[in-house]
């Protein structure tokens, strides 16, 4: 299996409430409904329909990363009226806020991750999946030194996979 290592150190600063986002979520009360109204109210974010309802999607069925064209074709079958624009919209949004971490794949391809904590990912490439991989604090051996006048906000490293024999 040929692999690829590609390490993209995030120029976006991490937002100052993303640990407490995380923290939030522990203590839900475990109905998505009352649990996202919860979320948008805590990060300063008023629960609208749309808010609401892409939250919903999003946040009910635990860890996942999504597109926000896979959030919008979601949101299309579950019959909520929401334009494309404003699924981007509310994806920039939430991940302003914390509630969200962006992970860049290709320069076209961005997904969505509503697990905020540091940790690393699998792209399967042919399948446009990216997975969580499981156990990997370690996996940058030596931090680098970030030029004068910056801080790094976050290492992101995306582990590219091929099927064998493709």
């Amino acid at each position: 299996m040929t692999q690829t290592r590609t390490m993209v150190i995030s120029s976006a600063v991490e937002p100052a409430n993303a640990i407490s986002a995380d923290v939030r979520r522990g203590e839900l009360n475990g109905c998505p409904w009352h649990d996202v109204k919860s979320m948008l109210r805590d990060v300063g974010l008023r629960p609208t329909r749309q808010r609401m309802a892409l939250g919903w999607i999003l946040f009910a069925k635990g860890d996942r990363h999504l597109t926000a064209e896979m959030l919008y074709e979601e949101a299309s079958k579950a019959k909520v009226p929401v334009s494309l624009a404003t699924v981007y919209n509310t994806l920039h949004q939430f991940t302003d806020v914390g509630l969200l971490r962006q992970v860049a794949v290709d320069g076209s391809k961005t997904y969505f991750d509503t697990n905020t904590t540091m940790h690393h990912h699998f792209f399967v490439e042919g399948e446009n999946a990216l997975v969580d991989i499981p156990g990997a604090e370690e996996i940058v051996g030596r931090m680098p030194v970030a030029p004068e006048g910056y801080d790094i906000a976050r290492i992101d490293v995306v582990v590219r996979l091929r099927r064998k024999g493709k």
